[in-house]
């Protein structure tokens, strides 16, 4: 039992200094040896753990994408009102500027899924899961008489998580012509529109 908790935090230890080293260097430009650094351990040890680096990046996307979404959902689950779950969910689906670790491996890693199954399905389940984490906040707005919705539910929790996943990718791409703020509004105003409240910001 010890041997095995030891041996899930030294991985633990190495999957936040490949995060480190993959925000340093980008995904294509990281060895086993910028990893061990980053851990401050040999490039052995690093191999020890994870003999393919693949199994590594894996164990990274996995983890990266379950931060984001339990931020996203502790975030929600957190806020009062209706009006303030949906701005809670809208703030948090959108990275907040070229500094944020987590969106910036998230999208790093999303780059994956177009060759492995395994990163695929990450990125099936995380999109599954922001779509019901806004279709609750949705459902609950109509329930409290908050929110008249438009559309059915899921077609706007659906095109809420496209437009932040569209926007986000070009404030990470440091596209000058998308700004957060102004990324932010685009989001907003479509759940006002969606939802006929206006007090979503």
């Amino acid at each position: 039992m010890t041997r095995t908790r030891t041996q899930r935090a030294r991985r633990e230890q190495l999957i936040d200094a490949a995060l480190r080293a993959i925000n340093e260097r980008g995904r294509v430009n990281v060895r086993i040896r910028d990893i061990a650094t980053e851990a401050g351990v040999s490039p052995g040890s690093v191999l020890y753990h994870y003999p393919e680096l693949a199994e590594l990046m894996f164990d990274v996307h996995r983890t990266v994408t379950d931060r984001f979404y339990r931020h996203r959902a502790d975030t929600v689950d957190a806020a009062g009102s209706a009006e303030l779950k949906l701005a809670a969910a809208i703030e948090t689906g959108l990275p907040s500027g070229k500094d944020d670790e987590v969106a910036c491996v998230l999208y790093e890693m999303h780059g994956l899924a177009d060759r492995s199954s395994a990163h695929a399905a990450l990125m099936t389940s995380l999109y599954d899961r922001e779509v019901a984490l806004y279709g609750t906040v949705l459902e609950i707005g109509r329930a409290t008489g908050r929110f008249t919705l438009s559309r059915p539910v899921r077609e706007i929790a659906a095109t809420l998580v496209a437009l932040e996943d569209g926007l986000g990718l070009h404030l990470m791409s440091n596209n000058t012509s998308v700004e957060r703020n102004a990324a932010k509004h685009l989001v907003t105003e479509y759940a006002r529109q969606a939802t006929g409240c206006a007090t979503t910001s």
